[in-house]
């Protein structure tokens, strides 16, 4: 039985060799105990309904599910859920979705072992854990113009490489309505082309490659 001082995590990841490779650093550390694993966002909720860790580390790219789903669930049912995202996406619309959903921490997976440790224990003793890179793409994200939910759909076939045609065909839409919705995007983005957009969309996180 651990002692009862141990600060007890749960790891939320989807590629295996990442997982057991964080058990094995959380095992370095001596008040830290990992309680449960898992890869998916549903089997996510379960275990912190059954284990109630202290803190989560969550990434948002799962097999089953999303992280952010994780999230919204498990800060549902239990506000005072400790999480902190581990993952390897920078984009400020990902960063931002992810603490809008109630996570306090935010890491890159490049993250040193020691930040990562930091980051644990600030976010147990209630503080936020958000570096200065990752609070630099947030500022961006709140000062930019959001998109709509038609712009971002336009946007994501643009992503996908189709024209302007098979993306009217496939929103039933004329194509001058498309054009302006590409010119309002453009606009909002501060691009000038289609490839600008579509750069920006990913390096953003506002559309995903799949």
């Amino acid at each position: 039985m651990p002692h009862r001082s141990s600060l007890r995590i749960m790891i939320v990841e989807d590629h295996n060799v990442v997982r057991q490779g964080l058990i094995a650093l959380m095992r370095t550390v001596s008040d830290f105990d990992v309680i449960a694993e898992t890869d998916n966002s549903e089997r996510a909720m379960e275990l912190y309904r059954k284990h109630l860790p202290d803190i989560t580390l969550m990434d948002l790219r799962l097999k089953s599910g999303s992280g952010v789903a994780a999230i919204v669930a498990i800060r549902k049912n239990y506000p005072e859920a400790k999480i902190i995202v581990l993952t390897t996406y920078d984009g400020d619309e990902d960063i931002y979705k992810a603490l809008q959903a109630g996570a306090q921490g935010y890491l890159l997976k490049g993250a040193s072992s020691d930040e990562l440790i930091t980051a644990i224990r600030n976010v147990y003793a209630g503080e936020r854990y958000i570096p200065p890179p990752i609070a630099d793409r947030l500022a961006g994200r709140v000062g930019s113009e959001h998109l709509t939910e038609r712009e971002l759909e336009v946007l994501q076939n643009i992503v996908r490489g189709k024209s302007n045609k098979e993306i009217a065909q496939q929103m039933n839409i004329s194509e001058a309505t498309v054009k302006t919705h590409i010119n309002n995007l453009l606009s909002k983005l501060m691009v000038s082309d289609r490839t600008q957009a579509a750069i920006t969309a990913l390096q953003r996180g506002l559309v995903h490659l799949q």
